[in-house]
């Protein structure tokens, strides 16, 4: 029978305009590729594990600063305390890479976990029953220091072995938004805790953290190691290092990605250390302005992460990592020349979105180019940018001390922009790279 309500006396179908509607919302969303990766259940749980290890990172950072302040109110011990952080970084960076090369970077990771958190016990133990004492700080550091050292490489490049070659930029893209979002929430709830439990109350909540990125780890399902990985782990480990050092400096587009991958971030990266003396003595603000200049730069790093996530491709570029290196460096210098608060917030903003993105594809240039056997050697080279932005850091606080904080900070992006602009002309054909991640997307063998 025709039903005179519908056209041409046509019946329709209930619910035929709820699918089309469905239909379409899924073709929406089927475009939306910024979380592509954590559909990935091991990838996930890596992730997971990311966010929380960053987040007892930043937590640690400013409670261990409060902390050795709180006891000798030494701005030089406070000075110390960092930097016994990022010492061993200088020195296990390249064994922890070759290790985890022949290891299993699984049991790698969670004895690096388990550690950490045992030390912030230790710690908070002592801070609880008052009996903690400067060297506590130091040596506690140190360790913590060692354990990042070892944890860096093996976690960086499981990253390509559980989400694949093709997924890799999206990957490495969320473990900036990880790190970013860390950045932003750990400093502000380790100061929450801070004031309202104490310095213990911090370092417990760290330990748990820790405990749960163990917790997340124990359940990933690591990719088999190829032919070539398990001949390199019957190998001593000197003839690892030595191997790694021999690959970087053979391979002219591994030797650049890694130069573009520390130069800039370490004479760029200290402008933002430098926050206080521009919010006060330039812009003639405060706190509350230096954090407002902060947060910018932690928006645009946070969009810069979710562009590159968004983003999908079938290859990853050289020439993307070297333009966002060089927008990157311009952007710090017109920082350092600004007296507008409006331009200053602007360029911070800016500076955080092409940091992200330049950094991004860097390194996933970086761990597609390198063979999968010596990839952790590889990503050994780049993590020490952990260590070497604190030496940037400390040359930009010797010129400030000397010439002003503007001068300083317009100095090393001005460094920052000339080596990129040396690297490339010393070896042009970096520009052409182009990796295809189709070809590399070969699907890792899983064990249970």
């Amino acid at each position: 029978m025709r039903n005179p309500e519908a056209p041409g006396g046509t019946q329709r179908q209930p619910g035929a305009s709820a699918d089309a509607g469905a239909t379409k919302k899924r073709g929406l969303l089927s475009r939306i590729h910024t979380f592509d990766s954590l559909s990935i259940r091991d990838y996930r749980l890596l992730w997971l594990g990311q966010l929380d290890t960053s987040l007892g990172q930043w937590m640690d950072s400013i409670t261990r600063g409060y902390l050795i302040y709180h006891i000798t109110s030494s701005p030089l011990q406070l000075g110390l305390a960092a930097a016994m952080r990022g010492i061993p970084l200088f020195l296990f960076g390249i064994v922890a890479g070759a290790l985890a090369d022949r290891s299993n970077r699984k049991a790698q990771l969670i004895v690096a976990q388990v550690t950490n958190a045992a030390l912030n016990l230790v710690l908070a133990t002592l801070v609880v029953t008052n009996r903690v004492q400067p060297w506590h700080v130091y040596v506690t550091g140190f360790l913590v220091g060692t354990v990042q050292a070892f944890q860096n490489p093996a976690r960086q490049t499981l990253v390509s072995d559980v989400a694949g070659p093709k997924h890799l930029l999206n990957a490495l893209a969320l473990n900036s938004m990880a790190l970013n979002s860390s950045r932003a929430v750990g400093p502000a709830l380790a100061g929450l805790l801070i004031a309202t439990v104490g310095v213990h109350g911090s370092y417990y909540v760290q330990a748990f953290m820790f405990l749960l990125a163990t917790v997340w780890t124990i359940q990933m399902r690591i990719p088999d190691r190829s032919a070539e990985s398990t001949r390199v782990a019957r190998e001593s480990l000197f003839q690892s290092i030595k191997a790694g050092f021999a690959y970087v400096k053979a391979n002219s587009n591994i030797r650049t990605q890694l130069i573009l991958a520390l130069g800039p971030i370490t004479l760029g990266m200290p402008f933002t250390n430098m926050m206080p003396i521009f919010a006060k003595d330039v812009l003639h603000g405060g706190a509350q302005l230096q954090g407002f200049l902060l947060s910018a730069f932690g928006v645009g790093s946070l969009l810069g992460a979710l562009v590159v996530a968004s983003i999908p491709r079938r290859h990853a570029y050289a020439l993307p990592a070297v333009i966002g290196a060089v927008v990157f460096s311009i952007s710090v210098f017109f920082f350092g020349l600004s007296h507008w608060v409006w331009l200053s917030l602007a360029c911070a903003f800016i500076s955080g979105i092409f940091m992200t993105t330049y950094q991004t594809q860097d390194q996933a240039l970086l761990q597609l180019s390198a063979p999968r056997h010596i990839r952790r050697r590889v990503m050994s080279f780049y993590l020490m940018s952990r260590a070497t932005v604190p030496i940037g850091t400390l040359a930009a606080g010797a010129l400030a001390h000397y010439f002003g904080g503007p001068a300083a900070v317009q100095m090393m992006s001005l460094s920052a922009l000339g080596l990129v602009l040396l690297v490339i002309s010393t070896h042009p054909g970096f520009l052409r790279l182009k990796v295809n991640l189709e070809e590399h997307a070969d699907a890792p063998v899983v064990v249970d």
